[in-house]
């Protein structure tokens, strides 16, 4: 039996040549990367960050030897779970926040800080706790604004070293304890009756007063007595099936009086 030696090492060659076009043709096309709009590309070249970002676009690395590090540059938002914390009164409640941040340095939020994503969530949870502990009761209640400023200043430190930019915090709720809002409804039922005594004891005052100032104009002004006694008349008038007995009046009386009397010589 005779083999054809000859044709080996042709095969050998075309298989070599095959494989180097594979290579070539990775190296080739596994060089591109692409870089969305919204995200920055940090490079790490055997293990070494370089300080040039790349933008949006194609972004040509060398295979084997670069990593590209792509990192989200939009607004995130985090939902903080329920905290629960003794506020500065001894009340226990629970409370829930949202932040609202975004990446402005790519470069330091890959080398300063292993999981920035992590790293913001766990710092927000415990400043959310701080906030709890140093407030009042009625702050977390109804002056939100402030403990929204706190909360930023407290995050927004770290987070800048971290190459992030905290836009807003937000407080969602607060949850009480059931006591608490039973005391607090007791509580706001007995200042509306305070208030509604303190109206009716005011409206009474001021009908006193008027009917102190309405005798002293009709002792002084008998005519003003007539003219009452004719409205409350006509008043009663207007009313169906009513009968209406009228009083003689004083002058009347006197009138007679005077006529019954026997002349003086």
């Amino acid at each position: 039996m005779n083999l054809n030696l000859s044709s080996a090492p042709g095969i050998a060659g075309i298989v070599g040549c095959a494989v180097v076009a594979l290579l070539f043709l990775w190296l080739l096309f596994g060089g591109f990367r692409i870089v969305n709009q919204y995200e920055r590309g940090i490079v790490l070249r055997l293990g070494r960050a370089r300080r040039r970002v790349r933008q949006p676009g194609v972004a040509v690395i060398i295979p084997i030897v670069d990593r590209l590090w792509k990192v989200n540059i939009q607004v995130v938002t985090v939902p903080i779970p329920s905290q629960e914390g003794i506020t500065r009164v001894n009340v226990s409640v629970k409370v829930d926040a949202v932040v609202y941040y975004r990446v402005v340095d790519p470069y330091r939020a890959v080398i300063e800080v292993q999981s920035y994503m992590m790293a913001v969530q766990l710092l927000a949870q415990t400043s959310l706790r701080s906030v709890i502990g140093k407030s009042e009761l009625d702050d977390l209640l109804a002056n939100r604004d402030e403990l929204h400023r706190e909360l930023v200043l407290l995050l927004d430190g770290p987070m800048t070293n971290w190459g992030i930019h905290i836009d807003r915090v937000e407080i969602k709720d607060v949850q009480l304890p059931e006591s608490m809002k039973r005391s607090m409804s007791k509580q706001a039922e007995a200042e509306r009756e305070r208030r509604a005594r303190v109206i009716t004891a005011d409206g009474e005052l001021r009908a006193a007063q008027s009917l102190a100032d309405a005798s002293t104009i009709m002792s002084t002004t008998p005519g003003a007595m007539q003219l009452r006694l004719l409205q409350t008349v006509i008043e009663v008038a207007a009313e169906k099936n009513s009968t209406l007995v009228m009083p003689l009046p004083v002058e009347l009386l006197r009138f007679f009086e005077r006529a019954s009397q026997p002349p003086t010589a």
